[in-house]
């Protein structure tokens, strides 16, 4: 395995840095920067365009300063630890097997409530869902709560209807597992974790191999390409996917440097998302769809 570099957008260094009281500190941040190959002029300008958009305040100026971030940007940053969990739950056979229950929602909403609609089908995607056709989307999970409460958010709940049922058929396909490839780009996220596969196996020789690794700087390495690899997976059960299917054997390597990074000096002042991401890959507890 090649030791690729990591594009990490400035935004995610930034964020990813957050503390566990909320804070960015400009030393880290800058010297952070300077080892992922970012300028200080790109540091400063995404400084400017986060508290431009209210996402933080800055105290300070330069390597001197403090970003703090505003309680509804400290919501919109948490990664989905729940997700994160059901993953490796699933990796681990810790769950219920798949119960052959396909999960539709499909909804027709009027032009003139055009925006909730976008953001309705944004939400249903984010979830997982795939289309099957028009206005109409389909999931394994039992994610009705999760659509509903997106439906109500938006005021389009009585546009929503929904149903489960064993007996999916799209066009001449009936095998689940066939109804799945068909529907899900399996092909395209799996060349996302071949890369996260690449990335983490590479980020662990060094761990195994330098005690004095920069465990700030993997941690975001690791933290953005995980999240890149994870966020188009829809989770399906082991059951629709793949033998040997990539995303657990890139998530377990992930969480080998996830081990590892927890081991070296300094642990304890990692950014905050290491530890949301520690505590998800390692906790057993019963987790729900994205």
């Amino acid at each position: 395995m090649t030791d690729r570099d990591v594009d990490v957008p400035t935004r995610i260094l930034i964020e990813g840095l957050l503390r566990t009281d909320g804070t960015v500190d400009g030393r880290t941040l800058y010297a952070t920067a300077d080892a992922l190959d970012k300028t200080d002029q790109q540091v400063r300008l995404c400084i400017k365009r986060l508290v431009t958009e209210g996402k933080f305040t800055q105290e300070g100026r330069g390597r001197q300063a403090t970003l703090r971030a505003t309680p509804k940007a400290l919501r919109e940053m948490e990664p989905d630890v729940e997700f994160v969990r059901l993953a490796y739950q699933q990796d681990r056979d810790t769950v219920t097997p798949w119960d052959g229950y396909w999960h539709l929602a499909g909804f027709a909403i009027p032009e003139s409530s055009r925006k909730a609609r976008d953001a309705l089908r944004t939400r249903v995607v984010y979830l997982g869902g795939a289309l099957v056709q028009g206005g109409l989307y389909v999931s394994p999970h039992a994610w009705e709560p999760y659509i509903r409460d997106a439906a109500a958010e938006l005021d389009v709940e009585q546009h929503l209807s929904s149903l489960t049922t064993r007996d999916l058929k799209v066009g001449m396909l009936e095998d689940p597992v066939e109804i799945a490839a068909q529907l899900w780009p399996l092909d395209q996220i799996a060349d996302g974790y071949e890369r996260l596969l690449d990335v983490a196996t590479a980020r662990l020789r060094k761990l195994q191999n330098s005690p004095g690794t920069d465990a700030v700087t993997m941690t975001i390495e690791l933290a953005a390409e995980f999240t890149r690899a994870m966020e188009p997976d829809p989770l399906l059960p082991p059951e629709l996917l793949p033998t040997n299917w990539i995303g657990t054997r890139a998530r377990s390597i992930t969480a080998q440097c996830w081990t590892l990074l927890a081991q070296v000096d300094g642990a304890d002042e990692l950014p905050s998302l290491f530890h949301l991401y520690a505590d998800a890959i390692g906790d057993d507890q019963d987790a729900s769809v994205r």
